[in-house]
């Protein structure tokens, strides 16, 4: 797509991955009852775009709710959050819903959160219009975080990327894919990518969870995710990349050794929770070499920044472990 946000690299600057100087794009007081608004999903949506977005309401309470933009930048998210109908089930139980992802497949879109069902678990549903909303059977038995689907079917299934976790703030976590011929019922479940030792690449050695949606490259499966080292200020998430093999996206051709992200400005470092970096959604255009990376900063705003696809891909490949 030609339309997406778009900052030209700022000068002097050697970074594959660089800032939007207007940060945060979304602000943590967006809507009148939020606390904070981030770890968000956007999507390309008729002449704009469309997101759900986490915000954090001020009692605290986790929910996602829907928004419109026309450029990617400037948002109207709706005041109140999704209501969703009964899917492929009756059993749409959800105590809380938080850090969601959107994707188009065929006809409708995907999304898909951390639900609140005795514990964390992904919860999954979708919408044709964003405006009503169809939830369907939860993936996976809790705990489960970062579900995360292919934009396409592989082998004539469903693919999904998760990270198994624990009810709390989990001192571990891989990248796990599962498959579904229905998004119903998921199974197939094969690890992809484990935690690094700390002297290899201390960042990403706690653990890792899958971000936005894949994006398919001529070199693989083009897939952002966070990393986690536990410090002694706490968890520090940061932002790398790997490439998936097409056909077996459960195999690692490379995967970042340095970070491509990491907390460095006052929103990502300050905040309701501090030094985090967290991407959820990209935009992208194959043929203009684009991609616009939306994270969650300081687990309080939206932060907004942009690459060069096939500079990320040569940096993931040049660099990796």
């Amino acid at each position: 797509m030609s339309n997406i946000p778009w900052q030209e690299r700022p000068a002097h600057s050697a970074d594959v991955v660089w800032r939007y100087s207007e940060n945060p794009v979304v602000k943590r007081d967006a809507i009148p009852s939020s606390n904070s608004i981030f770890n968000s999903a956007v999507v390309p949506f008729k002449d704009g775009f469309a997101g759900v977005f986490r915000c954090d309401n001020k009692a605290v309470q986790m929910n996602i709710f829907a928004g419109f933009s026309k450029n990617g930048i400037d948002w109207d998210i709706n005041h109140e959050p999704i209501q969703f109908q009964a899917g492929n089930t009756d059993m749409i139980e959800s105590e809380y819903k938080y850090d969601p992802r959107v994707v188009f497949i065929e006809d409708r879109y995907w999304i898909t959160w951390c639900n609140g069902y005795n514990g964390p678990t992904i919860g999954i549903g979708y919408t044709f219009d964003f405006k009503e909303f169809f939830q369907c059977e939860n993936a996976f038995l809790p705990f489960n975080r970062n579900g995360v689907l292919f934009p396409e079917k592989i082998d004539g299934k469903y693919a999904m990327l998760s990270r198994p976790s624990d009810n709390g703030h989990t001192p571990f976590g891989d990248i796990y894919i599962s498959y579904s011929p229905d998004m119903k019922y998921w199974g197939e479940h094969r690890c992809v990518m484990k935690v690094t030792p700390f002297v290899d690449s201390a960042w990403q050695c706690t653990k890792i969870g899958a971000g936005p949606i894949p994006i398919l490259t001529d070199e693989g499966w083009l897939t952002f995710y966070h990393g986690v080292i536990n410090t002694c200020n706490g968890f520090r998430y940061s932002m790398g990349a790997a490439l998936l093999d097409k056909e077996r996206p459960d195999q690692v051709l490379y995967r970042t050794k340095p970070y491509l992200l990491s907390p460095q400005t006052n929103y990502e470092c300050v905040g309701d929770v501090p030094n985090v970096v967290f991407p959820c959604a990209a935009l992208h255009s194959i043929e203009e070499d684009k991609v616009a990376i939306y994270y969650g900063a300081a687990d309080t705003v939206t932060g907004l920044a942009f690459g060069r696809i096939s500079e990320i891909v040569k940096f993931t490949k040049e660099n990796s472990l």
